[in-house]
């Protein structure tokens, strides 16, 4: 039986757009208790390195919660981006996450101009078309490359305050990107939504959840791929 979309212009938009408020209110929720257990943790950290405690309002802005929490949006959006482009040519038999072993779908269909609904990247043709066809993986990329940097900005800090603690010289960000602390945080990260992509994608030849899009429908053959 088909859902009916509410006649309240309130409960319409909850209806239409409740997957992303319920994930972005997830992402706050847990940010803030992020942000509440990290200051604490810190402040312990600062104290042992006699080192002045923090407020909360100039914990948000240290190098410590900068470096928490760019470390692990860089490998999500890592992950995005390479589940994006890989799909595109790779295929896995039985999988949902995976296109048709050997037919066109609709996603490999040249965009159509004169498509009335079109967006307007579609209709203007051109070096903008070809952004805009590539503009969901260039999006995860830049978001990843962002995210990498301020990783390191705000792990510069934290190391160069345990640094002069202990007497040793300090670092800029580019010294800090070249040691092992920094590439030691990133691929712990790295491998771990790595290991994600591979979870979904094997699972979903064998598993099944009943009315999920990344799922395949419970009846279907293992050997069926696609959803």
């Amino acid at each position: 039986m088909p859902h009916q979309t509410p006649a309240s212009p309130w409960r319409r938009f909850l209806y239409e757009n409740g997957l992303s408020l319920t994930v972005t209110l997830l992402v706050l929720l847990s940010l803030a208790g992020q942000t509440l257990t990290g200051w604490h943790d810190y402040n312990d950290e600062l104290k042992q390195l006699g080192r002045a405690k923090l407020e909360l309002p100039a914990y948000v802005t240290s190098g410590h919660w900068v470096e928490a929490t760019f470390e692990n949006w860089e490998s999500e959006f890592l992950q995005m981006a390479l589940y994006v482009i890989l799909t595109v040519k790779l295929r896995q038999k039985g999988s949902a996450e995976s296109k048709k072993l050997d037919e066109e779908e609709e996603v490999d269909r040249e965009p159509n101009p004169y498509n009335d609904d079109a967006p307007w990247p579609v209709k203007q043709g051109g070096v903008v078309l070809f952004l805009y066809k590539n503009s969901l993986s260039i999006a995860f990329l830049l978001l990843f490359l962002g995210a990498f940097f301020l990783h390191a900005v705000g792990g510069t800090e934290v190391y160069n305050i345990e640094q002069q603690a202990h007497g040793e010289p300090t670092v800029d960000v580019w010294g800090y990107m070249g040691t092992a602390r920094f590439w030691f945080e990133s691929l712990q990260n790295w491998q771990s939504e790595f290991l994600s992509i591979v979870s979904i994608v094997v699972l979903s030849i064998w598993l099944r959840q009943h009315g999920s899009p990344e799922s395949k429908p419970v009846d279907a053959p293992h050997s069926e791929t696609g959803k």
